[in-house]
């Protein structure tokens, strides 16, 4: 392997590639996690069984937030109506809809002190996995630097001054998982 045959910017790319990918996980992840106030994300992974197939809920109607503790689902199809209530029901959430007409409203409880505390172990799960993940693509490129060192194809200053610039990368990427953890923290402990 020559010299102009390894490109920093290349790894850099791919590190930051991957490490942006996993805090775009812990973001949906966490956007599933249920707080006292209602955002449409809540209902997203629901999976309606409509026109002989499970369907995914944004595909038969229109999920809207008419107030903090209220969604409402506008459903397009009089016939699937029954099978959006019955989805959200049985989707493990807690919910309760209510029918009215073609639309079914979906009241959201305020959280129990016991079940803030569980979100918040949930999200702290998480964010680990983020952190693995980002310690991962770290790791991955590090060694990537070795090899190429090792080969020959850079020399062990700009080693070493490209394994600072992946550190700093991933020490920046974790600082941001932290603030994202803290701040869903802090809307789940919200009463």
């Amino acid at each position: 392997m020559s010299a102009d045959e390894f490109d920093f910017d290349d790894l850099q790319l791919e590190v930051e590639s991957r490490m942006e990918m996993a805090v775009d996980a812990l973001k949906k992840e966490l956007a599933g996690l249920r707080t006292g106030r209602a955002h449409a994300g809540l209902l997203e992974p629901i999976q309606v069984e409509a026109y002989g197939a499970m369907t995914p809920l944004k595909q038969v109607g229109s999920v809207g937030v008419p107030e903090p503790r209220m969604l409402s689902v506008q459903v397009w199809d009089k016939g699937t109506v029954k099978a959006v209530e019955k989805a959200i029901r049985d989707s493990g959430l807690g919910l309760n809809p209510v029918v009215d007409g073609q639309t079914v409203r979906v009241p959201i409880p305020p959280l129990t002190e016991e079940r803030r505390r569980d979100l918040s172990k949930i999200a702290g799960k998480y964010a680990e996995q983020t952190r693995v993940s980002v310690r991962n693509a770290r790791r991955d490129g590090m060694e990537t630097l070795k090899k190429a060192e090792k080969d020959g194809a850079v020399s062990k200053d700009d080693q070493h001054q490209f394994s600072e610039v992946i550190q700093t990368l991933t020490d920046r990427t974790i600082k941001q998982v932290d603030e994202i953890l803290a701040a869903k923290e802090q809307e789940i402990m919200q009463v």
